[in-house]
């Protein structure tokens, strides 16, 4: 069953709202949400969860990570440097919002089935500091990343992420190509 945009407009505002500090930032944008035909109390816990989660990534507001990750969280495609546990990602969004400071991320795509969660988003910014000794000059950052969470008693629990380094390298100017 697809939900239409504006229900998870809505609901991604509920959590801006209830999050304090992140109600300066832009809402979450979700272009679409697919649950199974007979959506479960465990989709809507799931559903939660991913919301709060991807809130953190468009924001930083690590109010928003508390209210999404598990503490047993465990980062399963964990990159070399980051934390495993549920401090790792708050690890990567501070070391990339240093590089991005105006980090977004819009969400493509959520699909549920029970306690998974897979996600097809956008990061968006501009390479206005520093990343690898590389200083930004204000160029635009755009990148595609999928995800796929578990949900284990209405929190993230475990996470496999795959993003679009080569493309964010080059924009960047790390890597030529």
């Amino acid at each position: 069953m697809r939900v239409p945009c504006l229900m998870a407009a809505s609901a991604a505002a509920s959590i801006i709202l209830a999050c304090g500090s992140a109600a300066l930032a832009a809402p979450l944008k979700v272009d679409e949400i697919v649950h199974s035909s007979k959506r479960s109390a465990r989709e809507t816990a799931a559903e939660k969860a991913a919301m709060h989660f991807y809130e953190f990534w468009n924001t930083g507001d690590e109010a928003s990570l508390k209210m999404a990750i598990s503490p047993n969280f465990v980062d399963r495609t964990l990159p070399p440097g980051r934390p495993q546990g549920p401090g790792g990602p708050a690890f990567a969004s501070k070391a990339f919002r240093a590089a991005v400071p105006d980090l977004s991320v819009e969400v493509r795509k959520m699909v549920f089935s029970g306690d998974y969660v897979t996600v097809h988003m956008v990061f968006r910014g501009h390479f206005t500091g520093e990343f690898a000794k590389v200083k930004g000059s204000g160029q635009t950052i755009e990148f595609i990343a999928t995800d796929l969470l578990k949900v284990t008693n209405s929190r993230v629990s475990d996470n496999w992420h795959i993003e679009d380094n080569l493309t964010l390298l080059k924009q960047m100017g790390i890597v030529s190509g």
